[in-house]
């Protein structure tokens, strides 16, 4: 798994989630809810593979990509939102999984994802729409819920993938 393929992974997760994310589904919740949350498992198998210090670099990269993206299929305020939601977010992710790498090997996907999910909720929600008739509150707390569910569930395939995403400079996981 080259670098490529996380960034361009990160980019369309994250502007299709941008793009979704002006859908209400009810409420609660909206369709970009369900989308995003699968960035924190490309992050973390960039991570487990190539370590923080080339995650750090996708995450930059697919970041940039992401907002030029996200400027075309929403609205400017969106995108700049989600782009400071994420980068913050991905970055704590990032921070947060290499501190955990040694511990059993849920705890480092699931503590990182959990953190930076809260992060990305309260930044993106409050950042795009403050200020507007939208009910950011409630869709924030639908938006959490979701991210929690996603993340625990993306442990699944973390763990499936574990085998073949071994880290680059150990011969160990």
């Amino acid at each position: 798994m080259g670098i490529v393929l996380p960034i361009t992974a990160m980019a369309i997760i994250v502007a299709v989630s941008n793009y979704a994310v002006q859908f209400p589904l009810n409420d609660w919740l909206t369709l970009g809810a369900l989308t995003y949350p699968v960035t924190f498992l490309v992050t973390d198998l960039t991570n487990r593979r190539h370590g923080a210090a080339v995650t750090r670099r996708v995450v930059y990269v697919g970041f940039a990509f992401a907002v030029i993206l996200s400027i075309w299929l929403a609205t400017p305020r969106i995108a700049f939102a989600s782009g400071t939601a994420f980068l913050i977010a991905q970055l704590s992710d990032v921070f947060i999984f290499d501190k955990l790498r040694a511990r059993p090997w849920w705890q480092a996907p699931l503590g990182s994802s959990a953190v930076a999910s809260v992060l990305d909720t309260g930044l993106f929600f409050s950042l795009a729409f403050f200020g507007t008739a939208v009910p950011w509150q409630t869709l924030a707390m639908g938006d959490i819920a979701v991210k929690f569910s996603i993340a625990a569930c993306m442990l699944i395939p973390f763990r499936m993938l574990l085998s073949r995403v071994r880290p680059v400079s150990a011969t160990a996981d």
